[in-house]
């Protein structure tokens, strides 16, 4: 059930009240108690990239407290840190980026989304070649680079579609987009969504444009789409949206909500995230910010690059100066992150793990937050900030850490 403290809330001080979730797409930190049902025994992002490269140098995460989360090679748990620590857990079945989402905004998801790790029925695939116009190359599982060197070369030659999937719940389609306009791309992206419903209704579907030649294909990021099913019940955009709070977004966070409850501008890299983290916190009077770090995922994660990772980690810790330097005395901020992503491990898709959670703000005490049962603590936390209705799950822990 929901929990909240009443008498915890912050001042009602609507004007000037702002909160963030900093969302970094991938970056688990190890062991769930399910983790061997989803095939991920021993799959720790952070711990394993640190301990395969001797130890991680990263001294601004380190103040802040992600030594304190959770014990990783080269961090000092440091005595006092800047914000509050803990990790939580993933309640909801799957581990994906919408899943991951969702739970973290409340909703957690019962039942998991199907998934075709032997390809689409025959069925699925004839209907959308059908309806779009084009007939359908791969419809396998595979990473979108394995993809693309076995079928990017017919693709550009043929037009048609490239359909493939991965162990997550995603239909992707992948065309040149000097092949295939991207406009073109969009709308069959939009006929799959409307025939992978109900049975068959996958948690996303994306668009996957890449440029190029053969052998050296080039998937364009920021012209990505994906369309997920909308949320079956309110998130935390739904009731800042009935509260009337303002929602600003960075990266594909409107995408994992099929555009409820938030707009947002889309990313192709850390870098950019971080830019437009900084000036939505540096120009926001009020509301709430949800953000989406990209390139741990996208970038290293699916492709096994450790020292990708470990730069974008530095990456990362070099940003961080300048995003607290925007906070102001009553903002609530939180990083944490979706799923994991190890990139050690034979496996390139998501895996099943636990969650840093570092909550920063000049009013917030640095207070061990120890094992969270739910990512959903975290919205319910951000709801109560803003005195909205309880969300369908999580226990706030406002009372834990605000002394505004």
């Amino acid at each position: 059930m929901p929990s909240v403290r009443p008498s915890a809330r912050p001042p009602a001080r609507l004007s000037v009240r702002r909160a963030a979730i900093i969302v970094l797409d991938g970056v688990g930190i190890g062991a769930t108690p399910d983790q061997k049902a989803y095939g991920d025994l021993g799959s720790d992002s952070l711990g394993n990239v640190a301990q395969a490269v001797g130890g991680l140098r990263l001294p601004n995460l380190e103040r802040l407290g992600l030594g304190r989360c959770r014990p990783l090679a080269g961090l000092a748990p440091v005595d006092v840190p800047q914000a509050a620590f803990g990790i939580a857990h993933p309640m909801g079945a799957g581990k994906d980026s919408t899943t991951g989402h969702w739970e973290l905004c409340g909703l957690v998801l019962k039942r998991p989304f199907p998934t075709y790790p032997a390809g689409f029925p025959a069925d699925l695939i004839s209907e959308f070649a059908r309806r779009t116009g084009r007939g359908v190359l791969g419809n396998r599982a595979a990473s979108g680079t394995a993809v693309l060197d076995q079928f990017g070369r017919e693709q550009a030659r043929t037009g048609q579609w490239i359909v493939y999937t991965s162990a997550d719940s995603v239909f992707q389609v992948a065309a040149h987009e000097e092949v295939i306009p991207l406009e073109e791309l969009y709308a069959a992206c939009d006929t799959a969504r409307e025939i992978l419903q109900g049975e068959h209704g996958v948690s996303r579907v994306i668009a996957r444009p890449f440029r190029g030649e053969n052998g050296a294909w080039l998937r364009v990021g920021d012209h990505r789409r994906d369309l997920s099913l909308p949320p079956p019940a309110d998130t935390l955009l739904d009731r800042c949206e009935q509260g009337l709070v303002p929602r600003v977004g960075v990266g594909k966070v409107d995408d994992l909500f099929a555009r409820r409850g938030i707009s947002s501008v889309h990313t192709a890299s850390n870098a950019q995230a971080f830019d437009l983290i900084a000036g939505a916190l540096g120009s926001m009077q009020r509301g709430f910010l949800l953000a989406n770090v990209i390139e741990f995922d996208q970038s290293w994660g699916h492709r096994n690059d450790v020292p990708g990772y470990v730069k974008g980690l530095a990456q990362l810790d070099e940003a961080i100066p300048g995003l607290v330097a925007k906070v102001q005395p009553d903002d609530l901020i939180i990083f944490t992150a979706d799923h994991g992503n190890d990139p050690t491990t034979p496996s390139t898709d998501h895996s099943r793990e636990a969650v840093p959670v570092l909550v920063f703000g000049p009013s917030v005490s640095p207070v061990p937050l120890g094992e969270r049962a739910t990512f959903a603590d975290i919205g319910q936390t951000v709801a109560e900030f803003f005195e909205l209705d309880p969300l369908p799950a999580g226990t706030s822990f406002l009372g834990e850490v605000w002394r505004g």
